[in-house]
């Protein structure tokens, strides 16, 4: 008899405890858990004020969930303080040949040296330091070295199904501009077409545009545009019917290789110099490590890089942060492998516990990652007791100012007085930072909540629940 109710007993004993862990939590975060269905053995939470020794609130302080993109505190942090905020990567260019009257008589080889932010305004001044050397015709080919990186093959396609969204695009120690092509529609105000243009300018990129305009309202799914890839990777194709009551539409998406797009995207640019060039691309290792480069072109210092990935979300700058921290950690070729190393090391030096810590992707964008509350209260802690605080917290997007918070509590007292890096996946929902509250104590706070009840929507209203209880307590 007793074996039959024993079960029963621990079931309604677990139960009871869940129960009462639930009700720990403040009235108005509790009533949003209920009321959408979410389960609260899966929403952890951690309300400490800086100075303090105990949180004011710890639910499921150990519970270990994905906390999607809130995990980029962890790498961007051990970026920071290993490679220190004036670290730069550089782009390395060397001459295959002699240079005569303007002429390079041979290949112009491009080493990439992993830059997380070579736009196309950087990419630009370097094709102008180069041509300023007196440089006019390149007779030979573009030649990539990419033996930086070392990456195992990657499906773009993997994670949700949208290869040629950018965020998917994986990194690559040559990557410029984050393989972006920039697509402007604008309807004709006095006919039924649509034109379409790309930025920046990619040589040799073909542009199938089928779109025209619809009347009605600007809505619907996509606006109406259809985006596809060409066979063989050449260029775009568009489709659909555009709502011309929208005006100038923009909108970003991959198509090219990398290789493809930096061999079209300097063939324009080079143009652009008054330069010359018609050959083709390919990718090999430079030999000659001896020999001084004809150009570097340094990138801007990651005290200031990491204010662009964290306060916007960039996935694969963060990916390029932890491929950077294990090449400078353990030697060359970076590997994911020796960057997670160098970031478990980091958390050891600092005192935070990495049990049960899963992070198979350093920007958040995984289905396996897990990190628990207390270890993301740990990285606030060490962030908020490093010499490089300030560029840490400068870096996070500001609550009703910038960044992913641009549009959260604006015109409200709380506006400007949170630094919060956010997350969100289907399914998944996190924040984590600083709170200045209303009485002027800085609190650290963190919230995941992973499991049904948990959208995009539902998730922003868990958040602000806990912000708002945190600025008003």
């Amino acid at each position: 008899m007793l074996r039959q109710i024993l079960p029963l007993i621990l079931l309604l004993l677990a139960g009871l405890n869940t129960a009462s862990a639930q009700n720990l939590l403040p009235a108005q975060v509790n009533r949003v858990i209920q009321a959408h269905g979410m389960d609260p053995a899966r929403v952890a939470i951690w309300v400490q004020p800086v100075n303090a020794d105990k949180p004011w609130l710890a639910h499921n302080p150990d519970t270990a969930l994905n906390p999607a993109s809130v995990i980029k505190l962890a790498t961007s942090l051990a970026a920071l303080e290993v490679l220190g905020p004036a670290y730069t990567w550089k782009t390395r260019v060397h001459l295959g040949g002699p240079v005569e009257q303007g002429v390079l008589k041979g290949d112009l080889w491009l080493i990439g040296g992993g830059d997380p932010f070579l736009v196309t305004e950087e990419f630009w001044k370097l094709l102008g330091a180069l041509r300023r050397q007196g440089i006019r015709r390149i007779e030979g080919d573009l030649v990539f070295d990419l033996s930086y990186f070392r990456l195992p093959d990657e499906e773009p396609a993997a994670f949700d199904g949208q290869p040629h969204r950018v965020y998917n695009q994986g990194p690559h120690p040559l990557l410029v501009n984050f393989n972006a092509l920039h697509v402007e529609v604008v309807p004709d105000p006095d006919g039924d077409a649509v034109s379409a243009v790309v930025d920046p300018p990619i040589a040799g990129l073909q542009i199938d545009n089928r779109l025209r305009q619809r009347a009605g309202p600007c809505g619907g799914y996509r606006l109406g545009i259809s985006y596809r890839v060409l066979e063989e990777r050449t260029g775009i194709g568009l489709d659909g019917r555009f709502p011309g009551s929208c005006g100038p539409h923009r909108f970003a998406r991959t198509a090219l290789t990398p290789e493809a797009y930096v061999h079209g995207l300097f063939t324009s640019l080079w143009a652009q110099w008054g330069g010359e060039f018609e050959g083709g691309w390919r990718v090999d290792t430079w030999s000659d490590v001896e020999r001084e480069p004809a150009l570097v072109h340094e990138s801007r210092p990651l005290g200031e890089l990491i204010r662009l990935a964290n306060k916007h979300s960039n996935n694969v700058m963060t990916r390029h942060f932890e491929l950077t921290l294990g090449a400078e950690t353990f030697g060359m070729p970076a590997t994911p492998e020796k960057g997670l190393n160098a970031i478990l090391d980091y958390l050891a030096a600092r005192g935070i516990d990495s049990k049960g810590l899963v992070l198979d992707n350093a920007a958040g964008l995984s289905r396996h990652n897990r990190v628990t509350a207390r270890q993301l209260a740990g990285i606030l802690r060490a962030g908020r007791q490093s010499p490089f605080m300030p560029e840490f917290i400068s870096s996070l997007a500001l609550a009703g100012l910038d960044g992913t918070l641009r549009s959260r509590f604006e015109d409200d007292p709380a506006a400007g007085r949170m630094h919060l890096k956010t997350g969100f996946l289907e399914g998944v929902s996190s924040i984590a930072g600083y709170v200045k509250t209303a009485t002027g104590e800085d609190v650290m706070v963190v919230v995941m909540a992973n499991g049904p009840g948990v959208q995009w929507s539902t998730g922003i209203e868990l958040q602000d629940a806990v912000l708002r209880w945190v600025f008003e307590r």
